[in-house]
Parts: C-alpha cells; structure tokens; sequence
C-alpha cells in the first residue's frame, strides 16, 4: 500500500486475507472438543436427553447469533477488533472448560454445574462467529472482480477446520486423553489468537480513519489504495439499510440451504451412516469428514468460478447439483449410492456458498457488514433447524425416514433456486435499463 501523506498503511489485500483467514479457521478450535465433552458429561451428570441437547447446541447458537452484530460492527471499525474480542471470548470459554475437566469431572459434577456450563459453551462458540466479520474485513479489501474469489479461499480454508479436527480428535482423546486434549486445544487456540494479532489487517478506509482522517478523507486516500466498498454507516445503521434491501433476505434464503445445510448434514452424516447403513461408528466419522473437507475445498474454487460466471450462475449450477444428490439420497439404500449423492450434495453446496458471498458486496455494497451479518447469522440457522425436522422423518416412519427426510433438501432447495433465478432477472433487466 502506498503512503499517503501522514498516514502510513500496514498490510495488503493478500495480507488482510490471510490473517481474517487464520482467525476463521482459529475460531472454531474452541468448539471442536465440546461434542463429545457434552456426550461424556450427559452420565457424570445424570442429564436428560433434552439438556444434552441445549448443551450441544448452545456454541453453534451463540455462534451463529453474535454474526449478526459483530459483523455489522466492522462497518464501523473494521474487523480487526472485533475478530480480537470473539477469540478472546472463546479463549476464556476454553479455559473454563479446561478447569471444569482437570478439576470436577467426572466425580465432582452434578446438575448445579449446568448453567455454568452453559455460559461456558455460549462463550467457547464465540470463536464460529468470526466468520461474518472476516467476510467483511475480506470485502473491503478487494476490488468486485475478484470478490469471489478472494471470500472463497477464505471461507473455504476456515471451514476446513471440522472436518480436519473431527480426524484428528479421536486420535487426540485417545492418546492424551480429555483433560490433555483440551489443553493442546488452548494452546493452539491461544497462539492462534496472538498470531492473527499480529497478521490481521483493516483495509485502507478503516486505517486511515483510525490515524484521524475525516471520512471523506479517508475514502479519497483509500481509493487511491485500490478500495472500491465503503461502509454508508455504522453499526445500527448497516444492520437497518441492509434489512431493508429483498436482495438481503434472498441471499439468506439461499445460505440457509447451502450453508445451514452443510452444518445440519455434518452433524446429521453420522446418525444416517450407522443407523440406516450400519457402518461402524470410526466409517462414519470417516464418510462425514470427507463430506464436510470436500464441501469446504469446493468452497474455494466455488468463488473463483463465481468470478468467472457471475455469482447467480453459479448458485442456479450448485443448487442443481444439491438437488440431484439430495434426490440420490432419498431413494439410496447402498453405500455406493449414498456417498455419490453426499459427494454430488458436498460439491453443490460448497459451490453454493462460495457464490452467495460473492453476491453479497454487489447487493449490498453500501451495507455490507450489515448484509453480511444478516446472511452469515440468520442463514447458520439451517444448522438448528434442519436435524430436528430429519428426526422427526425417522419418528413417523420408522427406518426409512432416514432416507426419506432429505426430502427437506428438494424442498428448500427448490425455493433457492427459484430466488437465484430471480436475483439474476432482477441483474439483467437493471443492466438492459441502464444500456438503453
């Protein structure tokens, strides 16, 4: 970056992206060891299958819910301090946990310990909500035209993570056991954290902002930089002017399938694996790890293609794609044939979300910390809400609802695809209007 008079700017778009990276993939350690922490807690504390539940779910939630704010908040400062609060938050989450497991478990808990435990969980899940504000740190450092490609190596590589620790974590509990686990997750956790410290990089704007240049200022000096996005306002205010875009909330629509969808299925895999297949609980893990790292690697090239073919395009082909395996899925009682569909399902939906964060900073350029939020929030939710509806397949019908429930991916699939094809209407006859 160049210097422009006083104001001295640190770090490149190259730069920016690699730390927001490093503190996404980061950001989900302090999670990693909670799963199976809350299946082994469920009998030291003689929990009901109900609270075993809200306890696995409780860092997702928080995770998923402090999207929305903390990337609105970068349209205000930049990403840099809000990444450093959410990875502190789960380091202190971390370390709680870590003492619950060196010095109570499993003979000193009881049922008094849950709301702790709780809290704990609330705040370790702070780490998964660095994902929206990396979007936006990501955004404001490159130029529309590569956008795509840029939120794709990103996303993809942060995403990475589940599937990388759920191979690694037997091995971990096995070798160090519980306790020893979670104080090599710390570890990493911690350096982690101090190493986006010194990597992680506001774009141009924010810069020049916190060296004292006006807004206007700073934008002039920024755009000689080679930022294009600038925030319109401030946190609120984001939230509010992206709220009330439809483009918003059809993108969501669309995460909510591909995105919610790739966490409901990462934790959904290994029911259907060994339930509905019978394979044993070690392929399981296996076959759903293949799932979650395929659907994460796609995620990357799922960008670039975006930049090559336009972000709705890619969205119409991902979705297509989720669907055929979905549809394999539903009809599938061999092996072969559910891994193809899970396979065609992984593709689809890592393609899927590599193009909606492209299609956010050109839907929402003048609010993208807030539209970012919006999307990144609100469309995990899939991860919450989709699992109970497949449970509920399986309870009306037996065996056969574990097939028949990825129906709900035709459903909500279909309605993505149609608001694809919208979003791109909408496009062309704005470009048309504009050429006559």
């Amino acid at each position: 970056m160049s210097k422009q008079n006083r104001y001295q700017i640190k770090g490149t778009p190259k730069a920016g992206l690699l730390g927001a990276t490093i503190g996404f993939f980061i950001g989900f350690a302090a999670v990693a060891l909670f799963g199976p922490t809350a299946a082994r807690f469920k009998d030291a504390m003689q929990l009901t299958p109900l609270m075993v539940g809200f306890l696995v779910a409780v860092p997702s939630l928080s995770g998923s819910l402090l999207r929305i704010p903390f990337s609105a908040w970068v349209d205000t400062t930049g990403g840099r301090k809000p990444f450093l609060i959410l990875l502190g938050l789960s380091i202190v989450g971390m370390i709680g946990l870590s003492l619950v497991v060196l010095f109570l478990y499993p003979d000193r808990l009881s049922s008094s310990h849950y709301p702790l435990l709780l809290l704990l969980g609330a705040l370790s899940g702070c780490g998964i909500a660095t994902f929206s504000v990396g979007i936006s740190q990501v955004s404001y450092w490159f130029p529309l035209e590569k956008q795509g490609s840029a939120l794709g190596a990103y996303a993809g590589t942060g995403n990475l993570a589940p599937g990388i620790f759920s191979l690694i974590l037997p091995v971990a509990l096995s070798s160090l056991g519980l306790a020893g686990s979670y104080l090599v997750w710390l570890a990493f956790l911690t350096g982690g954290t101090i190493l986006y410290y010194f990597l992680g990089r506001n774009s141009p704007y924010f810069q020049y902002r916190q060296h004292g240049a006006e807004p206007l200022k700073a934008k002039e000096l920024a755009r000689k930089d080679g930022q294009q996005i600038f925030p319109a306002a401030g946190l609120v205010q984001s939230l509010l002017i992206s709220a009330r875009v439809w483009k918003t909330w059809a993108l969501l629509a669309i995460y909510f399938t591909t995105f919610g969808g790739f966490i409901a299925l990462t934790a959904w895999l290994p029911t259907y694996w060994t339930a509905f297949l019978g394979v044993s609980t070690v392929t399981a893990g296996t076959l759903t790890a293949v799932y979650s790292i395929t659907a994460s690697l796609v995620r990357i090239y799922g960008g670039k293609i975006a930049d090559k073919l336009g972000g709705e395009n890619t969205a119409i082909l991902a979705l297509l794609l989720t669907l055929c395996g979905a549809g394999i899925l539903v009809f599938s009682n061999s092996i072969p044939l559910s891994i193809t569909g899970e396979l065609l399902m992984a593709v689809g939906m890592g393609a899927g979300n590599g193009a909606v964060f492209k299609l956010v900073p050109q839907a929402v350029p003048q609010a993208v910390g807030g539209a970012s939020g919006w999307v990144g929030g609100l469309g995990a939710f899939g991860g919450f809400a989709i699992p109970p509806i497949l449970g509920a397949f399986v309870r009306s019908v037996g065996e056969a609802g574990y097939a028949s429930g990825f129906g709900v991916f035709i459903l909500i699939g279909l309605i993505s695809l149609g608001l694809s094809f919208t979003l791109k209407r909408v496009r062309i006859a704005k470009s048309e209007t504009r050429t006559a």
